[in-house]
């Protein structure tokens, strides 16, 4: 009987055998294609049960039906390809495309190889098809699938995703390069001209394409990747294959990870304002605080703005998060005043909050928020590159601002390459040296110079000056020495928590070598 039958359907059919006779109370049901000796192969159902058995309880002969289910069959194949193949070109389509992707990804997991996923436009199609018309057109890509095929491995795949867009997958690949070479091959086989409706015409192909698992993304985003890169030699000039770059979409994606924590603790509260004090030495009293922000992140703890500032730069959360330091100094600020205390804050101020049209109207807007607080109160802190970016608008603003009674501090002076002319006509009210210099100048001859001559500019500019990164008796002594009456730094406190600023001001006291009074010292 088995004679007629297919070698590979015979298992199938010894399975349902055993199934039937270890359960008889359902029938016997397999289908299989019968070859006949001068006929087309037929399918044929078979239904049945088994009568009797041996004496070893083996069954020996089953009666039953068998129908001709040819018809019913070839629909279901019909079917079946129309659900997976392309009508036009015959090639897999999105849906069979989906399962071999899958597929293929596994086998790559499982061998160590790597797996191509290349995405194919053509150029030139459109005019093609707009000149000659839809039935030259998919006559087109109907020769252009049949270049494809031929130009691949056996063991690659082309899909075909609608209008003239391909996928190729390129499965069990050494290296990079051997993908390059297939995908050069591809090309080389599209770019002869085609003839279509007595005329000779020409497309070329972009091609972006992805390598799995050094893009190790699920299959939608190898598509995506793909494809993103197919557009990349599109902008490149057409008729060139691109590679999707993995490393930079990881990249990419960190900090769109990062960006979105940033705003999520940005929303819970998770950024405090703490308070580093400004003392002047030789008066050995306390005469402000820098508002400066740290991150109470709830599993790695108290972080410094070096572990996140950057990330708020760079991830469009620089407007928001000066919004939030803004209204959080002026929200202390009221409450040192409510506590006795008459200290200004400084309050740092990004470059491109400063640079934003009506900074001036939105900062006065704020300070009405809480009309306990003066403005002669609030110090703007900002940096010589945020002051000379756009110095006409930037002056405009700060002289508003300080014509109302704010103060203005260039921060982190002598780091930049301003030009003198310009920073004499910048409205400000103190120079803050750099703590680098701060640091070398007991040592560098070369510091010293640049903190002396910082001191003689905000003295011949009109303004006060304050040394930042003090940590020893002996820098505040020669500051002092130079000129310099102002400082901060860990010598005299580190960046403190709000809730303690008003306890520490009421019990600071100077270091003795800081009080005595030398003549013809100046106080700036």
């Amino acid at each position: 009987w088995n004679a007629a039958v297919a070698a590979d359907a015979l298992p199938g059919i010894s399975a349902e055998v055993a199934r039937h006779a270890a359960h008889p109370a359902t029938p016997f049901d397999a289908t299989w294609k019968v070859a006949a000796p001068h006929a087309p192969a037929r399918w044929v159902r078979n239904l049945g049960k088994i009568v009797s058995h041996d004496a070893h309880g083996q069954p020996t002969r089953m009666l039953g039906v068998a129908m001709d289910v040819t018809p019913q069959r070839e629909q279901e194949e019909l079917l079946q390809k129309l659900a997976h193949y392309d009508a036009l070109t015959g090639l897999p389509n999105r849906v069979l495309l989906a399962k071999l992707l899958q597929d293929r990804m596994a086998e790559t997991r499982a061998n160590g190889t790597r797996l191509g996923v290349a995405y194919l436009d053509l150029d030139g199609f459109k005019p093609v098809n707009d000149r000659l018309g839809h039935g030259a057109g998919d006559r087109l890509l109907v020769v252009v699938a049949g270049r494809l095929s031929r130009a691949l491995r056996p063991q690659d795949c082309v899909a075909r995703l609608g209008g003239d867009e391909f996928v190729i997958l390129m499965p069990g690949l050494a290296s990079p390069a051997e993908g390059e070479q297939l995908l050069q091959r591809v090309m080389d086989s599209i770019s002869p001209p085609y003839s279509l409706e007595g005329e000779r015409v020409s497309v070329t192909a972009s091609i972006g394409y992805t390598l799995f698992p050094l893009d190790d993304a699920d299959a939608d985003a190898l598509l995506r990747h793909a494809d993103q890169a197919m557009y990349a030699a599109k902008q490149a000039g057409r008729n060139r294959f691109h590679q999707f770059d993995a490393e930079q979409e990881r990249a990419q994606r960190a900090q769109r990870e990062q960006g979105q924590q940033l705003r999520d603790a940005l929303a819970r509260g998770e950024f405090v304002l703490f308070l580093q004090p400004k003392v002047a030495m030789q008066a050995g009293v306390v005469v402000g605080a820098e508002t400066l922000a740290r991150w109470q992140h709830p599993e790695r703890g108290l972080l410094s703005p070096a572990a996140f500032l950057p990330l708020v730069e760079s991830t469009g959360l620089e407007l928001a998060f000066g919004e939030w330091v803004v209204e959080t100094a002026l929200a202390q600020l009221e409450q040192l005043i409510l506590a006795g205390l008459q200290l200004p804050l400084s309050i740092n101020i990004s470059a491109r909050q400063l640079q934003q049209p009506g900074f001036a109207d939105w900062m006065l807007e704020r300070l009405a928020r809480h009309p306990q607080v003066p403005a002669t109160l609030v110090e703007l802190e900002i940096t010589e590159s945020a002051a000379l970016y756009d110095l006409p608008a930037v002056t405009g603003t700060l002289a508003r601002l300080r014509a109302l009674g704010m103060a203005v501090s260039l921060d982190d002076f002598g780091t930049g390459y301003s030009s003198l002319t310009y920073l004499r006509n910048l409205p400000m009210d103190t120079l803050k040296i750099d703590q680098s210099f701060v640091h070398g100048m007991m040592t560098d001859p070369g510091d010293m110079a640049i903190v002396q001559g910082v001191i003689g500019l905000a003295r011949s500019f009109g303004c006060k000056v304050i040394a930042e990164g003090v940590e020893t008796v002996e820098q505040g002594q020669m500051l002092q020495q130079m000129g310099c009456a102002h400082a901060q730094g860990y010598g005299i406190a580190r960046p403190m928590p709000f809730d303690r600023f008003a306890g520490w001001v009421a019990h600071w006291q100077p270091p003795a070598g800081w009080l005595r009074y030398r003549p013809g010292e100046s106080l700036r």
